[in-house]
């Protein structure tokens, strides 16, 4: 029914991914996902779970991977605004350690595709906001890894207006840097 636009971004492999919108008088309709659609722009993933998460302003989630059986998503905000950001932490990368940072919201629809091998993480900027994202293997309890959201070697730049108080969970308080990570994983 509708093409999508695709900008490719700075980091290989990352795409951030807008949908055709159809609108009119009674609201509008977009296919926000369609495999075919996607496979034609580079996004061949089959995704075989479906996550939803709600928030509200000042959370900060991440930054996660799974070790053992890594995945592909496919993100996007569905009410609200997040600073979705991806770090690449793939073996032998040219882009090994850097990051990339996209604003989702509910009104400009843009999903954001983060491959294998990245580290994900989100900044809630709104007063409340729900994600959802499309994962290419299944959640397994035990085997996440992250990195810390300020890790000063990776050097990400939130944007945190000022006066909002950061909202974490125990574990994400408790991960390590990226010279933690390759000294655990390697590089």
């Amino acid at each position: 029914m509708g093409k999508l636009q695709v900008e490719t971004c700075e980091i290989e492999g990352l795409k951030i991914v807008t949908p055709a919108v159809h609108g009119d008088a009674r609201g509008y309709f977009m296919e926000t996902y369609q495999y075919n659609d996607f496979k034609e722009i580079g996004i061949p993933q089959v995704f075989v779970q479906d996550n939803q998460s709600a928030s509200r302003r000042g959370v900060l989630r991440g930054l996660h991977f799974q070790i053992q059986h890594p995945q592909d998503k496919l993100v996007r905000v569905i009410r609200g605004e997040v600073f979705d950001v991806a770090v690449d932490l793939r073996p032998g990368s040219a882009t090994f350690g850097k990051w990339q940072g996209v604003l989702l919201t509910e009104e400009n629809k843009k999903q954001f595709f983060v491959p294998k091998g990245f580290a994900h993480g989100f900044l809630v900027l709104s007063d409340y906001a729900e994600f959802c994202y499309k994962c290419s293997d299944f959640y397994h309890p035990g085997d996440e890894g992250g990195i810390r959201y300020d890790a000063e070697d990776i050097g990400v730049r939130w944007p945190i207006p000022e006066g909002m108080e950061l909202i974490f969970s125990e574990r994400d308080t408790k991960w390590g840097n990226l010279a933690d990570y390759v000294e655990k994983y390697g590089r």
